[in-house]
């Protein structure tokens, strides 16, 4: 895939919101400034719940982790935070008294946990976590935090060689645009929100699906990359305040986000796109400066595709 580079940077677009996913299938945090690591926003998808077997739970079979809440503390976002056994993460869900975890690394090892194609250890939070998520979703269940001192979790090599993520679905940052939104709720009967479709960037000021083409945007001093649309599972079927599923939006994303649609020269397979899934290219020169990107910061675009039918997926 060939980039065309602009001569120079065009502001394309503003943050409009920033979100983080503490616990992977859980609810979302907005952020007004989201501090960065080169494995997404800090806190972003650190903690996943496994089953009896190690295996990482989803609202793909678990639609009702889309109730569980999450609170930090302000302080645990600002630039230069250290951790403290006294500040912790708030967890609830409706029927459970409140659960406090610690942000501080736990001690203990759980070994054999897996998440879609990767499989390690992880760090357990504790039985009093263990027994709150097994209450809640009625089958034995942990806690886990991912162990960066000890693993790692690289994205496909083939989209963005030398690049890891920790629990989320394959890529550290997931990119949508206010106008790729609109768009698709003109189509649908009952418009849906953003919560649907849990990016951790969500811009605005742009065309509709602009994002689709951007393979290099620079917010902040910061550089992204653009790798490989973003394919859709059933969690946008699944209302967040509820927690219960139904057909739309994907049935509607499929007449005309489909591969079928938007790449008819190859062979489908099925997929059905929606969003631009991102890495950060960590300048080591800019230490200290720009490391976090805040709503109302202006979106550049270093690096296009010309259409739909040239964007990797």
């Amino acid at each position: 895939m060939e980039n065309v580079l602009s001569p120079a940077a065009e502001l394309a677009a503003r943050v409009s919101s920033l979100f983080v996913y503490p616990i992977k299938s859980c609810r979302g945090i907005s952020l007004s400034q989201a501090p960065l690591t080169p494995t997404g926003f800090r806190w972003d998808r650190n903690w996943l719940i496994v089953n009896s077997k190690g295996r990482g739970l989803t609202q793909r079979v678990e639609p009702k982790l889309a109730l569980i809440e999450i609170e930090f503390p302000e302080e645990a976002f600002a630039e230069n935070w250290v951790p403290k056994k006294s500040l912790n993460m708030v967890v609830r869900a409706p029927g459970m008294d409140s659960l406090n975890i610690s942000l501080a690394t736990p001690k203990d090892i759980a070994r054999g946990v897996s998440v879609w194609e990767w499989s390690g250890s992880a760090l357990d939070e504790g039985e009093q976590a263990s027994q709150w998520f097994t209450n809640f979703l009625g089958k034995p269940c942990r806690l886990v935090r991912f162990d960066s001192a000890s693993e790692t979790r690289p994205v496909d090599p083939n989209y963005a060689p030398g690049h890891f993520a920790l629990f989320s679905d394959m890529y550290p940052f997931l990119l949508l645009s206010q106008g790729s939104l609109d768009a698709l709720n003109k189509l649908l009967k009952e418009p849906v929100p953003v919560n649907r479709f849990r990016p951790n960037i969500f811009v605005d000021g742009c065309e509709p699906f602009a994002e689709d083409l951007w393979t290099e945007i620079r917010i902040n001093d910061c550089t992204f990359h653009g790798v490989k649309l973003c394919s859709r599972c059933k969690v946008p079927t699944i209302d967040q305040e509820t927690g219960i599923g139904g057909t739309e939006p994907l049935v509607t994303l499929r007449s005309f986000r489909s591969d079928k649609v938007l790449q008819p020269n190859r062979k489908p397979q099925g997929k059905i796109y929606f969003g631009q899934n991102m890495v950060w290219k960590d300048d080591e020169t800019r230490i200290g400066r720009g490391k976090a990107i805040e709503v109302g910061d202006h979106v550049f675009v270093l690096g296009r595709v010309t259409s739909s039918v040239e964007a990797a997926t």
